[in-house]
C-alpha cells in the first residue's frame, strides 16, 4: 500500500529510524503506526543479537554534575562514524540526564529507566537497529560530595573525569584537579586508596628488580676487570653479532660467559637484604608518588603536588573521591 510522507516523518520522530526503514515498516504494517513501531523494535533486537559478538570499541562518554551528585556514562558502538552521529550523541545525553536526575547508583538501574515510551535498554536496542551496529551501555560511575568538578577532555566525549571534594570548590580549582585525574590517571586518592594486593605486587617487583640490578652491576664490574667491554656481551644476539663483526672472538665469548655464570651465582647468594629492602621501599614511594592523586606532581606547577595545590587554594581542601573513564586502551 502507499505510505504517506507525513506518516513516515511521524514514525521517524517516534523511533529515530531511517526514512527507508520507516517507509518499509509502514508498508509491511499496512499503515499501522503501532505495528510499524513494533517491527522497527524487532529489527533492532535482531541486529543487536546478530552483533552481540562484535566489539564495541567506539562511543560517547559523558559526564554531568547536579548538586552534590555526579555521574559518568559511556554508551559504546562499533565505529567512530556512528559515535559522532547526532542521534547517537543525543541518546547518550538523554541517558545521562535521566540517570543523574534519578540518582541511579549502578548501570542496571540506568538500563531499567524509562525514557519516553521505552526503557534505556530498549532505546539502545532500537538505536542499534537504526545504525546496524552493536551498542551497549558499558560504563556508569558516580560520586557524591560537598563540591564536585567534571571534565570532558577536549570536549570530544572520549575521556571524562569526575572529582568530589570535602567542601565547595571554585570552578577553576575543581577543573584543574579533574584535568589532573584525566591526564595522570591516578589509581587512588592516597596510599590508603591503593589495594593491598597491588602494593604487595609492586613491592615484589621492586625487590626482584633491585636484586637483578645488583647482580648485573657485579657482573659488569667483573667483565670490565677482565679487560672486556660489557656492552659487547649484554645478550646472546649481541655476542653473535659482535663476533661476526670481528670485535670479539669465540674465546672471548666463552670467557665472559663463564664470568657471567660465576659472578651471578656468587652475588645472588650474598646480596645485602637490608640494602635491597631499602632500595625497594624507595621504589615503592616513587610508585605512590606517581599513582596516588594527592601525591602526584601537580600538572600546572611542578614544584607542588596536588595536596599542596589544594591547600594553597583553601586550607583543608582535599579530594574525597574521583572517577575516570576512557574509551582508549592505556
Amino acid at each position: 500500500m502507499a505510505v504517506s510522507i507525513e506518516d513516515i516523518k511521524k514514525l521517524r520522530a517516534m523511533t529515530g529510524a531511517g526514512l527507508s526503514d520507516c517507509k518499509n515498516a509502514l508498508a509491511e504494517a499496512e499503515g499501522n503506526i503501532d505495528a510499524a513501531i513494533e517491527l522497527i523494535r524487532k529489527r533492532g533486537q535482531a541486529i543487536a543479537a546478530k552483533r552481540s559478538d562484535r566489539e564495541a570499541a567506539e562511543g560517547c562518554v559523558l559526564v554531568k554534575v547536579d548538586g552534590n551528585f555526579g555521574a559518568i556514562c559511556a554508551l559504546k558502538c562499533e565505529t567512530d562514524f556512528v559515535a559522532k552521529n547526532a542521534d547517537f550523541v543525543a541518546l547518550a545525553n538523554e541517558i545521562i540526564d535521566a540517570a543523574v536526575a534519578a540518582r541511579c547508583a549502578n548501570i542496571e538501574e540506568v538500563k531499567a529507566l524509562t525514557i519516553g515510551d521505552a526503557t534505556v535498554a530498549e532505546r539502545i536496542t532500537r538505536q542499534s537497529g537504526v545504525t546496524g551496529e552493536k551498542m551497549e551501555l558499558d560504563g556508569y560511575m558516580t560520586v557524591t560530595g560537598e563540591g564536585l568538578a567534571a571534565y570532558d577532555h577536549q570536549s570530544n566525549h572520549m575521556l571524562c573525569s569526575l572529582v568530589a571534594f570535602n567542601q565547595a570548590v571554585d570552578a577553576e580549582a575543581g577543573k584543574n584537579v579533574a584535568m589532573q585525574v584525566a591526564s595522570a590517571a591516578p589509581a587512588g586518592i592516597d596510599q590508603k586508596g591503593i589495594a593491598q594486593d597491588v602494593i604487595d605486587a609492586e613491592l615484589r617487583v621492586a625487590v626482584e628488580k633491585t636484586k637483578e640490578e645488583q647482580v648485573q652491576r657485579a657482573v659488569e664490574a667483573a667483565i670490565k676487570k677482565a679487560g672486556f667491554n660489557p656492552a659487547h656481551f649484554d645478550s646472546e644476539d649481541h655476542m653473535e653479532s659482535n663476533q661476526a663483526k670481528g670485535w670479539i672472538t669465540a674465546e672471548d665469548v666463552a670467557k665472559v660467559k663463564e664470568i657471567i655464570a660465576t659472578v651471578s651465582a656468587e652475588k645472588a647468594a650474598n646480596l645485602n637484604e637490608n640494602m635491597i629492602q631499602n632500595i625497594a621501599q624507595g621504589r615503592l614511594k616513587k610508585f605512590f608518588k606517581e599513582n596516588c592523586l594527592l601525591e602526584q606532581e601537580y600538572i600546572w606547577d611542578k614544584n607542588l603536588n596536588v595536596a599542596a595545590y589544594l591547600n594553597s587554594v583553601e586550607k583543608g581542601l582535599t579530594v574525597t573521591d574521583f572517577k575516570r573513564f576512557t574509551l582508549r586502551a592505556e
